[in-house]
C-alpha cells in the first residue's frame, strides 16, 4: 500500500514538473491525429460530427452564463459532470479549431492567406493557454464558438448551393448571426441584465463576423471546400480513354537556385499547366487559370487568364489543363483562382531556352 502511495506521489510530481511539455506534446499529437482522421469536408459523418460538437458547445456556454449569474445550478448527473465542463469545452473548441484550420490550410495558397492562417493557428495555441482554459470571461469562449460556427456554415452553404462566392458567404454571415440571436433570446428568458449579455455574446459575435467579412473582401480567407491536390507544368498533355498522359523532360526535375521548376523550351514548344482540383460532389463552378510573367522591374504582369469549369466528386480532384504558346524566357507563375479572384494555389517556374544538342528525352506520367 505504501509503495502504491509513493508511486502515485512520484507520478504527480513528475506530471507537475513536465506539465507544460506534456501539454505541448498532446497538442501536437492531437493536431496530427485530427489531420490524419479528417478527410473531406463534404462527408456526411464529418458534417454531423461538427454539428453535434457545436450543439454541445452552445449548451455548455448557455449554462455557463446562467451558472455564473446564479440563475441555474447543476443537479443529479449534471452536477458530477459540471466539474469537468471546462475540460469538455476546451476539448470541443480545440478539436473544431484544429479541423477548420486543416481545411483552411488545404485550401489556401499560403502566401495569399498567410495572415488568416497565422490567426487561426494563433487561436488554436491560445485555446491551449492556461489563462484561456481557466478564464471566467465567457466572452472569450463565445468568440471561439462564433469562429467555429461561422467556419462550419461557410463550408456547408457552398455545398448546399453548389458553388462558392458572395451568396454562400452572405448566408454564412446571416446564419451565424441568426443562430446566436436565437441563443441570446433564450438567455433573455432567464437573464434580465441586458448589459451582461451584450458583453458576453453580442460584442464577440459582431467582432468575429466583422473580421471575417473584412478578410473575405481582402481575399484572405481560403476558398474552402476547394483545394488543389496536384499541379505542374509539362511539355505535352493528352487525354486518352479517361486518362491524362503528362509528358515531362527527364531532366526537368532540376530546380533553379530559387526553388522554381525549370522548363526547358525549344522553339515551337507549348507550356502545359496541369492541376487536380478537389471539390465536393455537389459543386460545379468556374475557376480561372491566371498566367503571370515577371518583368524587368520584378513585378508580375498578367499575360493570360483562362476560365475553366470544374465538377466535384472525384477523389483525386477534377483534372484541368491549359497551355500557352506565346512566352519568353524568364520567371513565370500560374495562379488558380475562384471566379471572384480568391487564390486557391500558385505555381512558380522558370522558362529557359533548351539546348538542342543533345536531344531531349521525355517520360510520360499517367493521371
Amino acid at each position: 500500500m505504501g509503495a502504491a502511495i509513493m508511486l502515485t506521489e512520484r507520478l504527480g510530481e513528475f506530471r507537475k514538473k513536465y506539465e507544460s511539455r506534456f501539454e505541448i506534446g498532446f497538442f501536437v499529437l492531437g493536431f496530427v491525429f485530427d489531420a490524419w482522421m479528417v478527410s473531406h469536408p463534404d462527408e456526411l459523418i464529418v458534417i454531423l460530427q461538427q454539428a453535434f460538437y457545436l450543439l454541445l458547445i452552445a449548451a455548455l456556454i448557455h449554462h455557463e452564463i446562467l451558472f455564473g449569474l446564479e440563475k441555474w445550478k447543476p443537479g443529479g448527473f449534471t452536477q458530477k459532470f459540471w466539474t469537468y465542463r471546462e475540460w469538455a469545452l476546451h476539448f470541443l473548441l480545440g478539436t473544431l479549431l484544429n479541423v477548420y484550420s486543416i481545411f483552411y490550410i488545404k485550401s489556401a495558397s499560403l502566401l495569399s492567406s498567410l495572415i488568416f492562417l497565422f490567426i487561426m493557428i494563433g487561436l488554436i495555441l491560445a485555446n491551449e493557454l492556461p489563462i484561456v482554459k481557466k478564464s471566467k470571461h465567457v466572452s472569450l469562449k463565445v468568440g471561439l464558438y462564433a469562429i467555429c460556427l461561422f467556419s462550419f456554415l461557410s463550408i456547408v452553404f457552398p455545398i448546399i448551393f453548389g458553388f462558392i462566392g458572395i451568396i454562400p458567404f452572405s448566408f454564412s454571415v446571416v446564419g451565424t448571426l441568426s443562430i446566436l440571436y436565437v441563443h441570446l433570446r433564450l438567455l433573455r428568458k432567464s437573464v434580465q441584465e441586458a448589459r451582461v449579455l451584450f458583453h458576453a455574446i453580442f460584442t464577440p459575435v459582431i467582432s468575429v463576423v466583422a473580421i471575417f467579412g473584412l478578410f473575405y473582401f481582402l481575399g484572405w480567407i481560403p476558398p474552402v471546400p476547394l483545394s488543389v491536390k496536384e499541379q505542374g507544368v509539362y511539355h505535352l498533355i493528352e487525354k486518352r480513354e479517361g486518362r491524362f498522359l503528362l509528358s515531362t523532360e527527364k531532366s526537368s526535375g532540376l530546380f533553379s537556385a530559387f526553388g522554381k521548376t525549370v522548363f526547358h523550351a525549344e522553339p515551337g514548344d507549348k507550356i502545359y499547366f496541369y492541376s487536380q482540383i478537389y471539390s465536393p460532389a455537389r459543386i460545379s463552378d468556374q475557376i480561372m487559370v491566371h498566367w503571370y510573367k515577371e518583368n524587368a522591374a520584378k513585378n508580375w504582369e498578367s499575360r493570360d487568364k483562362v476560365p475553366v469549369t470544374i465538377k466535384g466528386g472525384r477523389e483525386e480532384g477534377f483534372r484541368v489543363f491549359t497551355f500557352k504558346t506565346n512566352y519568353e524566357p524568364g520567371d513565370w507563375k500560374v495562379e488558380v483562382e475562384t471566379s471572384t479572384g480568391v487564390e486557391i494555389s500558385r505555381f512558380y517556374f522558370q522558362v529557359v531556352a533548351a539546348q538542342t544538342d543533345p536531344a531531349r528525352s521525355f517520360e510520360v506520367i499517367e493521371r
